[in-house]
């Protein structure tokens, strides 16, 4: 299941408050990622394929398990 468009539309940077837009993330991003979220998941392997990148500030917002983290403290600078 992707991010529904009428959700990413809404979204925004919480840190400038700019547009996002959907990014692959690189297998090492990923990886750091899941091994971040795996405890909080109970059993089950969080999938982490893409991320949501402001246009302004271009950090990194992971979606864990179809779920935009979009809190400035877990993003990251680059796809």
């Amino acid at each position: 299941m992707a991010i529904d468009n009428e959700l990413l539309e809404i979204l925004a940077c919480p840190l400038c408050k700019q547009e996002v837009k959907l990014v692959p993330l690189s297998e090492a991003k990923r990886t750091a990622v899941r091994d971040k979220y795996r405890d909080k998941f109970r059993g089950e392997e969080p999938v982490v394929e893409q991320g949501l990148q402001c246009v302004k500030c271009h950090r990194v917002y992971p979606i864990v398990s179809d779920i935009p983290v979009m809190l400035v403290e877990e993003a990251f600078d680059e796809a």
